[in-house]
């Protein structure tokens, strides 16, 4: 599910061109035109903490599977500006709808096998977003219209992951205290939904640097630096490519090591390298920034998505739309709240929010004790992993 998702969306990106020329959008209407995923995955974080807790993520990861490879065709048949924005828009709440409650039910699979997993299918993300813009790039050489294409990828990942769903397990909340005897309110709930806000808070700044890195790097290194197209198309490449690296070994990585421990090193590492390369301004040196920015922040969503989930009187549906609602909406700001910085200021010195964020996600994930709670315990037993046995210390 986690390759599927990565892999249809990111495969659309490389026809954007030729919907620009297709409905002869200016360069600022058609950036308000790509707000509609956004705006709709926004939208079904909403709805899908609200439906998760009632439905379960079994069902739901079912119902946005269709809805998302049904509803991606129709964007390649617009003809406007909002035909195409309401097409997208409901694309984006199909592809939140999933985010959420796959995440969810990763979350549930975490869980009972007791070991580290989300890493990994965060790295399988990573991988179909890979392989979807290089299919992407593939179908469009080609000749291959945007609809064509979604559909002839959409049957075939609907009809194997489809089938693979039937193998999805019954979501659970780890660690819950039981229920607050009659009469006497449990004091502990306002902590923890705090607990989810720091998490939140994490995400939002996590992902603002990720939307950031992806819409500027490549116009920092080709306007700024003046480096030729082909080095400057490598900016978000390179943090692309070390975040999956750093994905897909990161359940053995947080399996042995704890995660409130791991995550401020790489945060600290990716804040100062691309602070150094900002500094340095070379695009080698800025090359090099980005992939240890990637290094730094690709575990962090993972991770605290999952310690989400373990937050105790909060269930993990409502916890993971929370957080990754707050993800998208720093995804989705970053790029404006740069280019703001940089009409007042340089490009160059608008970037350095980035390092800043980095450095303050590194001080935050050291510091949140939702990390400690929600980590599967380094030093745990190998039966009580397979068990699904999470150990909690007397201050739990």
């Amino acid at each position: 599910m986690f390759f599927v998702h990565g892999f249809l969306f990111a495969s659309w990106t490389a026809h954007i061109p030729q919907l620009q020329h297709h409905l002869g959008l200016s360069d600022g209407r058609l950036g308000l035109a790509l707000l509609g995923a956004p705006i709709g995955s926004v939208l079904a974080m909403v709805v899908a903490a609200r439906l998760l807790p009632i439905v379960g993520s079994q069902p739901m990861v079912r119902l946005a599977l269709v809805g998302y490879c049904v509803s991606g065709p129709i964007i390649g048949l617009t003809g406007s500006l909002g035909t195409f924005f309401v097409a997208f828009l409901l694309w984006g709440f199909f592809q939140g709808t999933l985010d959420v409650s796959m995440n969810t039910q990763a979350i549930t699979v975490e869980r009972f096998s007791g070991r580290v997993l989300m890493p990994g299918f965060h790295g399988s993300w990573s991988t179909g977003a890979l392989v979807g813009a290089v299919t992407g790039a593939a179908a469009v050489g080609l000749g291959l219209s945007l609809s064509e294409q979604l559909l002839a990828l959409a049957v075939p990942c609907l009809l194997v992951v489809g089938w693979l769903t039937t193998s999805l397990i019954a979501d659970q909340r780890a660690g819950s205290d039981p229920e607050p005897s009659e009469g006497r309110p449990d004091r502990r709930s306002g902590v923890l939904q705090g607990a989810v806000l720091v998490l939140g808070g994490i995400a939002f700044a996590d992902m603002l640097c990720e939307g950031a890195a992806a819409d500027w790097a490549a116009v920092y290194l080709r306007n700024s630096l003046h480096a030729v197209p082909f080095v400057a198309g490598l900016g978000y490449a390179a943090y692309a490519l070390a975040m999956l690296t750093v994905r897909l070994s990161g359940n053995r990585i947080f399996t042995r090591f704890a995660a409130h421990r791991v995550l401020p090193l790489l945060a600290a590492m990716g804040s100062l390298g691309f602070a150094a390369g900002l500094v340095i301004a070379r695009p080698v040196t800025l090359l090099v920034g980005f992939a240890l920015l990637g290094a730094g922040l690709g575990s962090v969503v993972p991770l605290i998505l999952s310690a989400a989930g373990a937050v105790d009187n909060v269930d993990t549906g409502k916890a993971v739309a929370a957080v990754a609602g707050c993800g998208w909406v720093g995804y989705v700001v970053g790029p404006v709240v740069i280019g703001e910085i940089a009409s007042t200021t340089t490009l160059q010195i608008a970037l350095f929010l980035i390092p800043v964020l980095a450095g303050t996600v590194a001080v935050a994930t050291g510091m949140a004790k939702a990390l400690r709670r929600g980590a599967l315990p380094a030093d745990a037993a190998p039966s009580s992993r397979r068990a699904g046995v999470r150990t909690r210390t007397p201050a739990e």
